[in-house]
Order: structure tokens, then sequence, then C-alpha cells
């Protein structure tokens, strides 16, 4: 009974934080989500849940947390030497999840600057082992929905070169410095559909302060324009870094 009544507690719980993050959520997202949540028991606030472009997607947090619950015996990974090129950023993963001492499942993952974001080049091998990783963990727990980490780019042709950003139009300089700043930061907000309390956390955590409020002017330019650059090259990334904001205390602006 008791396990019953924190299942639909967390429910409850992910369809109130879904329709208050996700704008235009439908009735079919959110059937989906009721379904995931008492299948899988994952939390939206952790970040173990996610909506990008209109589907659910599992995070590496919970796979790991599903693998928990279910005692799993253990997780071994091995670099591919064979299909691995390092010289050119390619790598190749097999990992092995231990589901029970006489149970082991086995996925594949590979990473190269052509199938990740332009964000994490450099870090192809960690992309790689997660990805391997990830899909052992689906396989062994019957897990049908694909990890965010096993995706590159969503929504956008995957490629080595990174597209062109769309700068701000230059700002007037009037003497009104901290104004002007405050007006492109709400015009980034606006122009990618960003959620300004997750913004606000996420400013936070950049600027190393509790509050935005305590940044200096400079803290927040060089944070205002880290965030364009990151939503012009690469939106679905900067989201689900800004999920991970999810239930905790924005600062005030």
């Amino acid at each position: 009974m008791r396990h019953r009544s924190s299942t639909l507690k967390l429910v409850r719980q992910n369809v109130s934080v879904a329709r208050a993050h996700y704008q235009g959520i439908t009735k079919s997202q959110l059937t989906v989500l009721r379904d995931l949540t008492a299948a899988l028991k994952l939390s939206i606030r952790k970040g173990e849940l996610l909506q990008i472009d209109g589907k659910w997607y599992v995070s590496h947090s919970g796979l790991i947390l599903i693998a928990h619950r279910r005692k799993c015996c253990g997780i071994e990974t091995n670099v591919e030497q064979q299909m691995t090129d390092a010289s050119v950023g390619r790598w190749v993963f097999r990992a092995a999840v231990h589901k029970s001492p006489s149970k082991t499942f086995v996925g594949y993952g590979d990473a190269d600057p052509s199938n990740v974001s332009y964000l994490v080049h450099g870090a192809e091998m960690r992309v790689a082992e997660t990805r391997a990783v990830n899909r052992a963990l689906r396989k062994a727990y019957g897990i049908g929905i694909c990890s965010v980490e096993e995706m590159g780019t969503v929504g956008e042709p995957l490629s080595a070169t990174p597209p062109k950003p769309n700068k701000l139009p230059p700002q007037p300089s009037n003497g009104s410095g901290s104004h002007t700043i405050r007006d492109r930061l709400i015009q980034v907000i606006r122009q990618n559909q960003l959620d300004p309390n997750l913004v606000k956390s996420y400013a936070a955590d950049f600027c190393s302060v509790k509050t935005l409020k305590e940044a200096t002017r400079e803290q927040v330019e060089n944070f205002v324009g880290h965030l364009s650059d990151w939503a012009e090259k690469d939106r679905n990334a900067l989201l689900c870094q800004l999920n991970s904001y999810l239930g905790q205390k924005e600062g005030a602006a």
C-alpha cells in the first residue's frame, strides 16, 4: 500500500513539473509520462526523465538508479581497440552489465566528432563509454525509451562543423549598461523559449554566486554571451543542462 502511494505521489509530481516547465505539453504526452513514471519510477525534478522535442528520454543517472534498485551485480567497460582510432576522435566501447551472476547483457557505444554535439568535441571517449553502458542497461532491464546520452544533436543534422551562430543585434550604448545586459538576457530567453527560473539558477552557478544579484556586471555579460552561443549551437543540449535545475530554489534576479 505504501509503495502504491509513493508511486502515485511521484506521478502527480512529474505531471505538475511537466506542465510547469514544458510549454505546450499535450494530453497524450502527459499520458505517456504517467505510464513511464509508474513503470520506471523516475523523477523529472531530479533530471532522471527529460522531454526533448516532444519525446521522453531517460538520462544516464536514471538508468543507473534503475540498475541500483534492481540489485545490479556490476558493470564492466572496455575499449574496442580494433574499431577505435583516437587520432581522429573515434571511440568504440563495449559494456557488460551483470544483471545477476549468471546473466550478462552487452551493449556497444561509439562516438566521433560527426555524431556528438559540437559542445562535447574532445570528450568522445567519455560519450562512447556512456552510450555503451546505457545501451547495455536498457537491454538488461527492458527500458524501451532511448537515453539522452545516446543522441547526437537532436533535431538537427549531425555535423563535425558547428553551425554558424546568428549574432544578437548590437545594443546601443546609452549609459544604462545594466539595463542593456538584462535586455539581452531577456532577448535570449524569449528567442529560445527558455524557462527564466531555470536560467536564473544556471546563471548563479555559472557566476559562482548564491543569487544573481551578487554577480558582477562582467560575470553576467560573460554568462549572457555563453547562454546565447550555446542556445544557437545546440539548444537541446542547453535544455538538458537547464532541466537539471528543476525543483531547485531559484535566486532572485
